[in-house]
């Protein structure tokens, strides 16, 4: 297989989900800190929405379906973010740290 084909075999779309989801989960488990876990939680919706993408292009008939599911969840990823910010604004105020290990104390 030339270099040049790469992008029309789904198996490449595939792998590179795979890294980034793997990226991003292994970015969740070692984070200490918010910022970077919302990160991580990040690039687990870019992988996601790659593998819509590219079983849409390589499988669906109709190539809108895959793009709008990709437009949802950018602006799923967008909302996360927004909260995921303003819950780590509101963490730093009452605790001066986005450390996790120093808000031992949340309690629900």
């Amino acid at each position: 297989m030339s270099l040049l084909n790469l992008h029309n075999d789904l198996n490449t779309y595939l792998v590179l989900a795979a890294i980034l989801f793997g990226m991003g989960i292994y970015g969740l488990v070692t984070r200490k800190t918010l910022v970077g876990m919302l990160i991580a939680s990040e690039l687990v919706l870019v992988a996601s929405s790659i593998n819509i993408m590219a079983f849409n292009r390589f499988t669906a008939p109709d190539p809108a379906i895959g793009q709008i599911f990709a437009l949802f969840i950018m602006a799923i990823a967008a909302a996360e973010a927004a909260i995921g910010l303003s819950i780590t604004i509101a963490v730093y105020r009452n605790y001066k740290s986005v450390d996790i290990e120093d808000i031992v104390d949340l309690q629900g």
